[in-house]
């Protein structure tokens, strides 16, 4: 049975991505910060219930050592490591202006660093099995357009973008694919406190500035997580073995590239 790994699991998109895999059937190891450590057992818990083996492992994507120990936990507690989804993330809102150089790093520190971690560690791992693998990144719309007041976010994201391109290219030859997927808007608490953010600084209402960007998603409503976990589900399966080096869209309908 194939092993995957999702990080930032204990709510949200990761979660979501987590329990569908679960229900794919795959064994699942879930990751997050020891913080979220009542989240992320719950998940764990419901992944269990679907029939497959879980574990839970906790670490900071940003930091090489931790990641290494993710991965070679993964592989000691489930027997392999077949399927890596970097998915956590941290998102910002504000004016470029008022950045600064430690909230910049920050912010590049988890989605551009963490996401590289993930994915050089889980390659290594993958090369030394010999049975090639999956690697799947969390990208963003933001990733193909930049947004006012989340520059620092869409500039982690465009390097993803790069990134999953490059590693594509390079770990081919060891049966390696590496893709990432776009979420739009996604109601999660991150999207929660992006629309706090936003109303701060615009001085709208709670749910006002979520409900106006909304407003351009053809498909006339936001993203669940459910529906980001489908498509990551087809990227961890047989069905996408052919694609590689691909950033997917999944947003509803708001950007057409």
């Amino acid at each position: 049975m194939t092993v995957a790994h999702v990080t930032g699991a204990a709510r949200g998109i990761g979660k979501s991505i987590a329990l569908r895999l679960a229900r794919d059937g795959h064994n699942i190891a879930v990751s997050d910060l020891p913080s979220m450590e009542k989240e992320l057992e719950e998940t764990r818990k419901q992944i269990e219930s679907s029939g497959v083996r879980a574990i839970s492992l906790y670490g900071d994507i940003s930091q090489p050592q931790s990641v290494k120990k993710l991965v070679e936990n993964t592989a000691s507690g489930l027997g392999s490591l077949d399927i890596m989804v970097a998915n956590a993330g941290i998102a910002q809102t504000k004016a470029l202006l008022d950045v600064t150089p430690e909230e910049y790093d920050k912010v590049h520190a988890v989605n551009g660093r963490g996401v590289f971690l993930c994915y050089t560690e889980a390659a290594r791992w993958m090369i030394k099995q010999g049975t090639g693998g999956k690697i799947i990144g969390a990208c963003s719309i933001a990733g193909h357009k930049g947004f006012p007041l989340l520059g620092v976010y869409c500039s982690s994201k465009f390097g993803v973008r790069a990134l999953t391109q490059s590693a594509a290219q390079e770990w081919a030859p060891h049966g390696i694919t590496v893709n990432a997927y776009c979420p739009g808007i996604v109601d999660t608490q991150m999207w929660v406190e992006v629309d706090r953010d936003l109303g701060a600084i615009n001085k709208v209402g709670k749910g006002e500035s979520m409900k106006a960007m909304a407003q351009g998603i053809a498909l006339g409503r936001v993203s669940t997580g459910d529906d980001v976990a489908g498509l990551v589900s087809w990227l961890a399966g047989p069905d996408s073995t052919y694609m590689t080096g691909q950033s997917l869209l999944i947003d509803g309908g708001m950007l057409f590239v």
